[in-house]
């Protein structure tokens, strides 16, 4: 029986990294479930592993360690499971771009609130400053404000030109971060421009969409120089957010969480309740209208019991 780490899933076998360096390929046995947990995938690209060998020079994992953390979406529309993007992180960085294609903050928002309640924190990238208008630079430094001063670390880069890299190497030193962000915003060129010698498929825009094409079908974790590791994923549409109850959802926005305790009634859900402090924060803009927009668009989902990809 051996440890090792899962760095690569493609969804009916995992590459296994044992703990003396050896990279083995490995499937798991039929009954494999984690007990209480409804996945689609019960292990995941980070996970700690025992594996046992059989004759055919591949193994079968066995047992899986306790994670320290992981990270999920909901599966797929109506989808009553969850997939578990990566576990055992110590951080994401989520790229996103003001256009070409442009990410909508209900989707940052969607991922800043699944990453909260799984205990995750987050940077996020802004990429493709290379192409982007006057007004859009100007959008842009208003999120990089907004999100920063929720207390969400913020880099502005353009990987194609490699400006900004150095600062998300700095960032990167000693850990494992996870990649994610819709598709086409740049996350393989990104992870090119860091480990040059990985050379990831990169995409093309849909000009008649203005959307990515998906060019990652599996997550795999890469080496740094300096120790730690970068995990790319699959580039994501839309972000489903995963069992929360209505009174939590409020927990998993920062400022909104922050002004909830000054509420008159302990489980106000910050809509239509008399005496709620975080709808007067919101008029005196201590909150914004578009954390707020993203809050109630959470609610709704839960409401309709489904998850809407198309925003």
């Amino acid at each position: 029986m051996e440890k090792g780490l899962v760095i690569k899933s493609t969804g009916s076998w995992y590459q296994v990294k044992t703990d003396d360096g050896r990279l083995v390929n490995c499937k798991i046995k039929g009954n494999f479930r984690l007990k209480g947990f409804r996945s689609t995938n019960p292990i995941a690209v980070g996970d700690r592993v025992r594996i046992a060998a059989n004759t055919e020079g591949t193994a079968f994992i066995t047992e899986i360690e306790d994670r320290k953390n992981y990270i999920v979406r909901r599966a797929s529309n109506l989808s009553k499971q969850s997939h578990i993007i990566a576990a055992n992180l110590d951080q994401c960085m989520l790229v996103v771009t003001i256009n070409y294609p442009e990410t909508s903050t209900i989707f940052i928002d969607r991922f800043l609130a699944s990453a909260e309640a799984y205990s995750v924190p987050v940077c996020l990238v802004f990429n493709k400053t290379d192409l982007y208008s006057e007004d859009e630079a100007r959008y842009l430094e208003s999120l990089i404000a907004l999100y920063t001063h929720i207390g969400y670390p913020c880099f502005k880069i353009s990987a194609l030109n490699e400006s900004g890299i150095d600062e998300i190497k700095k960032a990167l030193a000693g850990k494992i971060t996870l990649f994610s962000g819709n598709s086409g915003v740049g996350k393989s060129t990104l992870i090119n421009a860091i480990l040059p010698g990985v050379n990831l498929k990169t995409g093309e825009i849909s000009a008649a969409h203005n959307t990515g094409m998906h060019t990652t079908t599996f997550s795999e974790m890469f080496p740094l120089e300096g120790g730690g590791y970068i995990i790319d994923t699959p580039g994501i549409k839309g972000f489903g957010t995963f069992d929360m109850k209505d009174e939590e959802v409020g927990h998993y926005f920062k400022e909104i969480f922050e002004f909830s305790a000054n509420c008159k009634y302990g489980n106000c859900t910050h809509r239509h309740e008399p005496g709620c402090a975080v709808r007067e924060a919101l008029e005196k803009h201590y909150i914004s209208e578009s954390r707020y927009t993203s809050y109630l668009n959470i609610l709704e989902d839960r409401e309709e019991g489904k998850y809407r990809a198309a925003f």
